[in-house]
């Protein structure tokens, strides 16, 4: 329930004004949702589309995260 809910606060953006961190998983998130609305209704191409941007935009964000954890290592 817990994520359902942090999901939900992503989505509709209340943490992105508090943190900027959470704007390319909260693009993610987006194409993701799109992806399975459009799989569920059998629109192959639009799924595939969306299933492959937020797959893109994940990996963007995981690499910038695992950078920012390294380069906080770092500084300490």
């Amino acid at each position: 329930m817990i994520i359902v809910s942090r999901l939900t606060e992503i989505l509709n953006g209340n943490i992105i004004h508090h943190q900027n961190y959470f704007v390319m998983l909260r693009w993610a998130l987006i194409f993701f949702i799109v992806a399975v609305i459009a799989a569920i209704f059998g629109f192959g191409g639009i799924a595939a589309g969306a299933a492959s941007i937020a797959k893109i935009l994940f990996f963007i964000f995981l690499v910038l995260f695992l950078v920012s954890i390294i380069a906080g290592a770092v500084r300490r």
